[in-house]
């Protein structure tokens, strides 16, 4: 299994600053599962506005963050490479515990199913501490950036 720091990442996923939402790939099985963090830090934008007395990662956040490790596990393969993961639909959103500056959330996205080898099912789990924060199922399809 792969371990990816974020310049290999980069060659991966399109996404850049600030929407680039995972620091490190710990595990990649191309087209199977991929787990990867996130470290979440007091100094990024969204706490500005976001509860800035008590700031939270927003829960729209958290589920970009647990796609993007999806989408490593996707376009891994050579054949996937530049090309895009977008989202199609996501199901069974829970959100069961807050993620805060300081926090290193820690997804699994394991595929569930790929339908005509463009489109599939990841489920996602994040946890911190080892505690399930939030989940869910991401159906995607893969396509090529436009030009």
């Amino acid at each position: 299994m792969a371990v990816l720091d974020i310049n290999e990442i980069k060659k991966i996923l399109p996404h850049r600053y600030p929407f680039l939402l995972v620091d490190r790939i710990l595990e990649v099985e191309p087209l199977k599962r991929a787990v990867g963090i996130k470290n979440i830090t007091a100094n990024e934008v969204q706490f500005l506005g976001h509860f800035p007395n008590e700031p939270i990662m927003p829960g729209v956040l958290l589920l970009e963050a647990m796609a993007q490790v999806g989408g490593v596990a996707m376009l891994y393969p050579e054949k996937n490479r530049g090309k895009i993961a977008v989202f199609a639909k996501i199901d069974n959103a829970r959100f069961r515990k807050q993620v805060i500056p300081g926090d290193q959330l820690v997804t699994t996205a394991e595929v569930v199913k790929i339908m005509r080898g463009t489109m599939g099912i990841i489920h996602c789990e994040g946890k911190v501490d080892g505690v399930v924060a939030c989940e869910c199922d991401c159906t995607f399809a893969i396509t090529d950036p436009k030009k």
